[in-house]
């Protein structure tokens, strides 16, 4: 059967002088007129494994010629101890079964280096790169040490609604969800959209984030975290920004400002540690091609307390800092990344947790502080990206929640069910969302966030 095969990353040491199968596609075809070597990779591993085939083999010449890179085969034969230094063992191929071949002439990726750029463009063939593989065996291990991490700790895993009627973070930047014909609108008397004959009976959008829904669940279970796609209508072209993305998102019951960071401290540094003890191969990989020193950075990240600081002392670090920002830095203003970097990489020299933004930059849900000018708001700032994790204690109390839905423009209505919670046995509670993608950036090097998704969403590009 085609299932009962091995995959590369599954040959151990004992595996040598066993019979196996092996199903993938070719890297590379060295002919040697009598026998040649294949290499060949199934995804399991950034490494692949020579296959050596030899004229006895029946139809060696003629299935020499029809191999070329991106064929994919099966092959069955002995592992055998490899003479050469690049790899301790090999397979000796008996039995070789083209699967599906590959026209050398058309094939996109016959050069070992491709530019990031071009690799966009063919986004469903570029998983077979050696960088693109690794990004998502780190991205499977980072998304698995999520779930672990989370579990471990009692949070219930949830589900919450990617389609949704309100605006959690009150920017308007949403995608829009209708069943209404597009050539004939219908209209109200005013000459406005008539939602009402929409599918839902009013505006409806892609949700920008789970926590409000994660809030009412947290009500009644402590604990929970979502994982999920989020969606924003950013007219955004950065390295740091897509409109489709994950996001993790846990809401603690029962907790302040400083539980707040302490898991969102200890979350970071456990998956940092699962992905360097899991991922070993594909991290020596990035540490070679991409960012040199990115394994030692990533350890002090495991190993050392991260540094605290308030949004006020921040920016008296950028005013002192003699640096020529482009972006201004006053106090009420938002930090841009080149501020946050600035503070993570040269300042701090390791992630640090900023607190107490003014309340005017920060969403209408976070707890207003005693001073009257700032909320319980808390940003984990990491080298090289800047904000990866972004959080806070919730405001709790039903009068002054109240009020800054109003203060934020945002109408009452829509938010009925939320304000509630505050009516029923409301508790202090916190909580923070963290950008996967942002976070598989910092994890692997990489610069733009395009390139650690398999299908990127951004301003003009859908395409796969």
């Amino acid at each position: 059967m085609m299932r009962q095969r091995t995959k590369i990353r599954q040959i151990r040491q004992e595996t040598i002088g066993q019979n196996i199968t092996l199903c993938g596609w070719v890297r590379t075809v060295r002919d040697q007129k009598n026998f040649a070597f294949i290499e060949i990779n199934d995804g399991s591993t950034l490494s692949g494994l020579q296959v050596v085939l030899d004229e006895r083999l029946p139809n060696f010449r003629q299935l020499i010629d029809a191999l070329t890179t991106g064929s994919s085969l099966r092959v069955r034969g002995i592992l055998v101890a490899s003479p050469g230094h690049k790899q301790p063992w090999e397979l000796k191929g008996e039995q070789v079964e083209i699967l599906g071949s590959c026209p050398a002439e058309s094939y996109p990726l016959q050069k070992k280096r491709h530019s990031f750029e071009f690799l966009r463009t063919i986004a469903h063939l570029r998983p077979r790169t050696n960088t693109q593989g690794a990004i998502l065996r780190v991205r499977n291990a980072l998304a698995f040490a999520t779930h672990l991490f989370f579990q471990e700790r009692g949070f219930l895993y949830v589900q919450t609604p990617i389609i949704t009627a309100s605006d959690c973070e009150g920017g308007g930047e949403q995608f829009l969800c209708t069943t209404l014909n597009l050539k004939n609108i219908p209209k109200t008397t005013a000459g406005d959209i008539d939602f009402s004959q929409d599918f839902f009976g009013k505006p409806a959008y892609l949700t920008v984030s789970g926590q409000l829904n994660g809030e009412t669940l947290a009500s009644a279970m402590s604990d929970i975290y979502t994982f999920g796609p989020t969606f924003r209508a950013e007219n955004s072209n950065t390295s740091r920004h897509l409109a489709e993305f994950w996001m993790i998102e846990p809401e603690m019951s029962f907790a302040d400002l400083n539980d707040d960071m302490e898991c969102a401290e200890n979350y970071l540094k456990f998956v940092v540690r699962y992905v360097l003890e899991h991922c070993a191969e594909d991290m020596i990989f990035f540490d070679q091609f991409l960012e040199k020193g990115l394994i030692e950075r990533l350890r002090q990240v495991a190993e050392t307390p991260f540094a605290r600081l308030t949004y006020t002392e921040a920016i008296e670090i950028l005013a002192k800092s003699g640096k020529s920002f482009t972006f201004p830095h006053a106090w009420g203003t938002d930090l841009q990344s080149e501020h946050e970097r600035y503070i993570a990489e040269e300042h701090c020299k390791k992630p640090v947790i900023l607190t107490n933004y003014p309340a005017k930059i920060k969403a209408f849900y976070m707890r207003s502080n005693d001073d009257g000018k700032t909320v319980a708001a808390m940003d984990v700032l990491v080298p090289k990206i800047g904000e990866v994790i972004g959080g806070s204690q919730r405001e709790e109390r039903i009068d002054l929640l109240k009020g800054k839905i109003v203060d934020f423009g945002l109408k009452p209505e829509d938010y009925w069910w939320y304000v509630q919670l505050r009516e029923y046995g409301s508790v202090p509670h916190a909580g923070f969302g963290a950008g996967f993608e942002r976070l598989i950036q910092f994890t692997t090097g990489m610069e733009n966030i395009r390139d650690v998704i398999p299908f990127p969403r951004f301003p003009g590009n859908a395409e796969f």
